[in-house]
């Protein structure tokens, strides 16, 4: 099912800071499949197992590939604490995923067959803005929501002035 483009120019109704996760992988040699496919299948499952609770604090997520070989998935989180949380809880997947690597690591048995990486962002306030343009909800707003752009204002600069309530400007 596709979601239905909202005609206008709208922006991301984001308030506060916003913290978001670029998290990725690369695929080093094609040939090493039985490595690269677990890493590949690991991500739709951390994200069906945060879909599945709502309290774990991912908002939203866009899963994107810079190239064939190398994939990754921008997500957007109510908080970094609760990123952090998500990533050592003892009972969520990815702790055992990094369990694995990291045991991996220590018995050498890493050969370069597949990268990982992942950039984390907190981004004050005031340091991020968004226009979409005949867009269903994508990216920012499809985590935060989504507003006509006359409610933050027609141009760029404008959306990097605008602060909810109780934020003040630096």
């Amino acid at each position: 099912m596709f979601a239905k483009a909202v005609n206008g120019r709208t922006t991301a109704a984001a308030e506060g800071e916003v913290v978001v996760l670029l998290i990725g992988m690369r695929i080093n040699r094609f040939w090493a499949v039985h490595h690269w496919v677990p890493v590949f299948l690991a991500m739709p499952r951390m994200l069906r197992e945060l879909g599945k609770d709502g309290s774990r604090g991912l908002l939203g997520h866009v899963l994107l590939t810079a190239s064939p070989r190398t994939y990754y998935v921008v997500q957007y989180w109510e908080s970094k604490e609760k990123l952090y949380a998500y990533a050592s809880s003892p009972d969520m997947f990815h702790h055992r995923a990094w369990a694995i690597i990291n045991r991996k690591e220590k018995a050498g048995k890493v050969r370069g067959h597949v990268g990982l990486w992942h950039e984390s962002y907190v981004v004050p306030e005031g340091s991020y803005e968004a226009i979409y343009a005949d867009m269903p909800a994508f990216g920012l707003a499809a985590a935060h929501g989504q507003v006509p752009v006359e409610q933050r204002g027609r141009r760029a600069k404008d959306r990097f002035a605008y602060r909810s309530e109780g934020v003040t400007s630096e």
